[in-house]
This record gives C-alpha cells, sequence and structure tokens, in this order.
C-alpha cells in the first residue's frame, strides 16, 4: 500500500496511476475495509473487530491509502476522548459494490472452483 508522501506522486503512480488504484482496491485489506463500509460507517475499532485478523498498522495503511484515493472518508470528531469515524465516498460506494459483486461470484462459484482444482491436481498426480 502507498500512503501520501506529502502530495509528490512516486514514480509508479507516474507511471500506471490506474493500477495502483486497481491495487488498493483488490489488495486483501481494502477489498474486506471497502465492504465493511458498505453497510455503514465504522470507527476503526469496530472496523478491526469486523474484519479480523488485521494488525493496526495495516488497518491505519489500508485507510489512508483508500482515503488518499478519495474512496474513504474519515472525519475526525474533536471530542474527548477522540472519535474518528470512516465511510465511503461517492466514488468509494462504487468501488465496494463492485468488489462486493467479486466476493458474492466467488461465493456463488466456490464449488466449480474446487472442482476445478481437484480435477487440475489429480491431471498432475502420477
Amino acid at each position: 500500500m502507498t500512503v501520501s508522501n506529502g502530495g509528490r506522486q512516486s514514480e509508479a503512480e507516474a507511471m500506471c496511476p490506474h493500477r495502483l488504484v486497481l491495487e488498493h482496491v483488490t489488495s486483501r485489506w481494502g477489498v474486506l475495509v471497502l465492504i465493511q463500509l458498505l453497510e455503514r460507517p465504522h470507527r476503526f475499532s469496530e472496523l478491526r473487530r469486523a474484519i479480523g485478523r488485521v494488525s493496526e498498522k495495516m488497518l491505519t495503511q489500508t485507510l489512508q491509502t483508500l482515503e488518499r484515493d478519495g474512496l474513504v472518508h474519515r472525519d475526525a470528531k474533536p471530542v474527548i476522548p477522540p472519535r474518528v469515524d470512516y465511510s465511503l465516498t461517492g466514488l468509494g460506494r462504487e468501488a465496494a459494490e463492485q468488489v462486493r459483486d467479486l466476493a458474492l461470484w466467488t461465493d456463488k462459484r466456490m464449488a466449480d472452483v474446487l472442482a476445478a482444482r481437484r480435477a487440475y491436481d489429480e491431471a498432475r498426480t502420477p
């Protein structure tokens, strides 16, 4: 995941910006964050619990990257204790719906994938 570098484009961003956004949206944690935020805004700790098995560091990096790409909105409220809510932007909602559809397709077609794997493995077993 790429995090902000002071407003400067990295070499990779300049060469192929759409590829980087695709990587951010389809990354292991990016997909899960986007799908989870489709339901409703979440606080950081809620999001971490809902996703499960993600480190605080990775979730922070993922959220920063998605925020930088304009997909996630971070709303920090000036209260004590501090409260930060994360939600999808309009752009983020579009992306989240696309990856959710892919996740649903994967769930629907998993039996076919498993059958293909078995056939592949059997064909290569001596």
